[in-house]
């Protein structure tokens, strides 16, 4: 502490922008963020203007409107959870035998989700998601473009992707969902024939599971008419880091980190794609018996 003073008190003879550096330089260990600014920036990009908590609001008014919303939530949240799972009596949970989770009729229903391409690493595919005809589906269309960018760092590119966000709670608290009451994931959707990876990301509770991944490779048969897609969850497999793995755990028994869903084009051909989505829901398809479609060794 004394040498800090010592060297505070040096550099107010060299004005006070000497002064705020070396305050920099000693306290910036020591605060929360260890470095002020990111170290890591996307190639291209410039760095950041100004730091986080320069572009926080502290009106006082806005203060009091986001305590009000976040009370009213919790108790909402509160009394669904005394009425039953899902704010549903019991009994009718148990008897539910299918559920929508999304369906696509308003600019709201659209705004539930987020699309991303390779162009954030530096690629070149585009991707768009609009109302289709009459307002009945959401269109996810754009152009796939497997160019490497020539940034020295990126060796693979060329993919889209449209993912829901995920549910928040009163005062930003993650909700997960449970779907431990059925067994297959319900889809109603119109393609161009290309395939598809349906994906089920979780949020688990040990950090060596954070990058877990639940998939399914969706193929799409092109041409005018609707398909109707059912996916059993024992068919979804599990791929962490990069690698996939035999899954001996279903995806429906780990109900407590299932965050969001999302669909992933990445087949390595150049050129337009479109996927039309009517409605994504659940189902408890009761004749479903197979526990695992895929071979299971057994480990030493």
């Amino acid at each position: 502490m004394a040498l800090a003073v010592m060297l505070l008190n040096g550099a107010s003879f060299h004005g006070g922008c000497c002064r705020h550096k070396v305050l920099l330089s000693l306290l910036g260990p020591l605060l929360n963020n260890s470095k002020l600014y990111s170290s890591y920036r996307r190639p291209g990009a410039g760095p950041e203007k100004k730091l986080s908590w320069q572009n926080a609001d502290f009106s006082f008014k806005k203060s009091i409107d986001y305590l009000k919303t976040q009370l009213s939530l919790l108790k909402k949240e509160t009394q669904d959870y005394l009425q039953g799972p899902g704010g549903h009596p019991l009994s009718q949970h148990l008897l539910e035998q299918t559920r929508v989770l999304w369906q696509f009729r308003s600019q709201e229903d659209l705004n539930k989700w987020v699309i991303s391409s390779d162009a954030e690493i530096g690629g070149k595919s585009k991707v768009y998601i609009k109302l289709g005809r009459n307002n009945q589906a959401a269109l996810l269309y754009g152009t796939l473009n497997t160019e490497v960018p020539r940034d020295g760092e990126t060796q693979y590119s060329g993919y889209c992707s449209m993912r829901s966000r995920p549910a928040v709670g009163s005062f930003n608290r993650k909700k997960y969902y449970d779907w431990s009451n059925f067994n297959s994931l319900y889809l109603r959707v119109r393609g161009d024939g290309r395939p598809w990876m349906v994906n089920i990301y979780t949020d688990p509770y040990f950090s060596h599971q954070k990058d877990d991944l639940y998939s399914y490779f969706m193929f799409t048969r092109g041409g005018p008419y609707w398909e109707e897609i059912q996916i059993p969850f024992s068919k979804f497999f599990l791929s962490s880091r990069g690698r996939v793995q035999d899954n001996q755990h279903p995806v429906w028994l780990d109900k407590a980190s299932l965050l969001t869903l999302g669909f992933t084009i990445g087949d390595k051909v150049d050129g337009p794609f479109q996927l039309e989505i009517d409605f994504i829901g659940l189902l408890n398809d009761r004749a479903h018996r197979e526990k695992f479609a895929y071979e299971a060794y057994d480990k030493n």
